[in-house]
């Protein structure tokens, strides 16, 4: 197994969720065993001498690999929600799409003030919602953050806007 092989296994769909974006569809690669091991393994080994204590995964793509990472790190996995879906208190951040707002919650008591963090989501793109994600575990404190994800989408410079991040990582580059 390769990185070739991992990005040969991501099936490409015009024009989802609307006209003109090309969707990564990273389905595809999860359900093949050695592909989702595979990325597994050199995600760990990216991460696994950088002290992580805690893992927080971006709904929902980012649960998949994030609880992954949270077990082979020895870490503990926080959920990061869209509103309403989290039952106790909660700190929220709102963020601008380019056809409205959404927003992103996490429980209150989800990091501690020594905790080494490791965000990871599916995908960066404009890096929107990356940004509101670290900003929403800024609320925390100044915990040392790690950026991860699958998959960089390069001319769309998302990485920029994650000057919050100790490090930005992604597997793959398109």
């Amino acid at each position: 197994m390769n990185i070739e092989q991992v990005i040969a296994s991501i099936r490409n769909v015009p024009d989802f969720p609307k006209p003109g974006i090309l969707f990564k569809d990273i389905t595809t690669a999860m359900k093949d065993a050695e592909v989702l091991k595979f990325i597994s393994d050199e995600l760990y080994e990216y991460y696994k001498d950088k002290g992580i204590t805690k893992v927080v995964g971006v709904e929902s793509r980012g649960f998949v690999l994030g609880s992954i990472l949270a077990y082979k790190l020895g870490a503990g996995f926080v959920l990061l929600r869209k509103p309403g879906k989290l039952p106790s208190e909660t700190f929220k951040v709102e963020y601008e799409l380019e056809y409205g707002t959404d927003a992103l919650e996490i429980h209150k008591d989800s990091i501690e003030k020594d905790d080494v963090i490791l965000l990871h989501d599916d995908l960066l793109a404009t890096g929107g919602s990356a940004n509101a994600s670290l900003k929403l575990l800024r609320k925390f404190g100044n915990n040392p953050i790690y950026a991860s994800f699958l998959i960089e989408l390069t001319d769309l410079n998302g990485k920029t806007r994650l000057k919050e991040a100790k490090d930005v990582h992604a597997l793959i580059q398109f």
